[in-house]
């Protein structure tokens, strides 16, 4: 791997000693420019004392910490056989540097054990420094805080033959639980009519209201009929009271970014979800929102359609609170034509496989979703 201060020391820190600890054959390059280079110039884990950045700005004190010696640090460790530590700020420097490195490679070609090397590199642009000043700094700055030299050089016996992975497709799929059984396809053409050929949509409510299920339903019947689909979930604390969303995108072809920041369709199962995302559904637009549980919804413009369905109280009168988001499905179908009513029911009907008692109460459920549109 090759990893910077902020990366590695930081962000990784766990990571990377899991894995020194570990001992298996990896070549690690540790580049310590003492910044977090490519993201703004804030203060890394190297970062000097006293040294200005973007997040110390009166320079690094005793209540920041003091740098971390990840060659020490990793040297300490059981598992790595050979941990050194170089620069680059002269001929003679880049010279050893590249003796390190091309050592580390070795003894992993080798199958011998985990190689740490750290490079201690200039970085100009947040020095605010010439190039030729920067290396300067780097010898008289950073060799009394990380000296140079091996820290562990030690021999490690050869590992193992390394399993070699299967990737026979039938092989795959029997693992993952996949099958072979064709799935039944009912869309003659991808629905680019509305919204073109890569289709953003939103789904969110409260933790519960099961936005995530619906949302995973939504690509599943996608992949079905054979179009590329991606879902992603946001889970953090809306567990059961919390905002929770998803975006689902449906591309013709390929889906080129999962994200659905400004969606084409919003499906809001609360007040607050439909505030926060609703202003940002796209000019012609569609927004479905529970009406019994949003009584005033906004005025949007733009020419974005909102469509009320008390998807809570159907779902209550049906017996069943939960499968109102199966409500908000069908009114989805019925509102957008998206999909076929077929494939909203084929993908229920396959999420519900080993809970087959509930699949009539889901299939009444998305049809008064579809019949909700229709009398709205």
């Amino acid at each position: 791997s090759y990893q910077g201060d902020g990366d590695l020391a930081s962000i990784g820190l766990a990571e990377i000693l899991q894995a020194a600890q570990l001992g298996i054959p990896l070549s690690v390059i540790f580049v310590n420019n003492a910044i977090y280079g490519m993201t703004g110039g804030q203060m890394a884990p190297t970062t000097l004392m006293g040294q200005k950045t973007a997040t110390s700005p009166f320079g690094r004190d005793r209540l920041m910490g003091t740098p971390l010696r990840m060659a020490e640090m990793i040297a300490g460790l059981d598992g790595p056989i050979y941990v050194e530590r170089v620069a680059l700020f002269d001929s003679k420097q880049r010279v050893k540097a590249e003796k390190a490195i091309r050592k580390a490679l070795r003894l992993q070609a080798e199958n011998r054990g985990f190689a740490f090397v750290e490079v201690l590199a200039e970085c100009p642009t947040h020095l605010h420094m010439t190039s030729q000043e920067a290396e300067a700094w780097v010898k008289e700055r950073m060799l009394p805080v990380f000296p140079l030299g091996v820290k562990k050089d030690v021999a490690g016996a050869t590992w193992p033959a390394w399993k070699q992975p299967s990737f026979d497709p039938a092989r795959v799929a029997e693992v993952i639980g996949g099958s072979s059984q064709p799935v039944e396809r009912f869309c003659r053409t991808f629905p680019a009519a509305q919204f073109g050929r890569d289709i953003g949509l939103k789904l969110a409510g409260a933790g519960g209201d099961g936005a995530q299920t619906a949302a995973m339903l939504l690509a599943r019947a996608a992949i079905n009929e054979g179009f590329d689909a991606t879902h992603i979930p946001s889970y953090g604390p809306e567990s059961r009271g919390g905002t929770s969303y998803a975006d689902v995108r449906i591309a013709e072809s390929e889906v080129l970014s999962p994200a659905a920041a400004t969606p084409h369709v919003l499906v809001a199962f609360n007040a607050p979800s439909l505030a926060k995302f609703a202003p940002a559904v796209v000019p012609g637009g569609l927004v479905i929102y529970d009406s019994s549980i949003v009584h005033e919804p906004p005025v949007l413009g733009r020419d974005v359609r909102l469509v009320g369905v008390p998807c809570a109280r159907i779902a209550q009168d049906l017996g069943k609170l939960m499968v109102k988001n199966i409500v908000a499905l069908g009114a989805l179908q019925a509102a957008t034509k998206l999909l076929p009513e077929e494939t909203f029911l084929a993908a229920i009907r396959e999420a519900l496989r080993d809970k087959c008692a509930l699949i009539a109460l889901d299939e009444q459920a998305f049809a008064w979703g579809v019949r909700s549109v229709g009398a709205a």
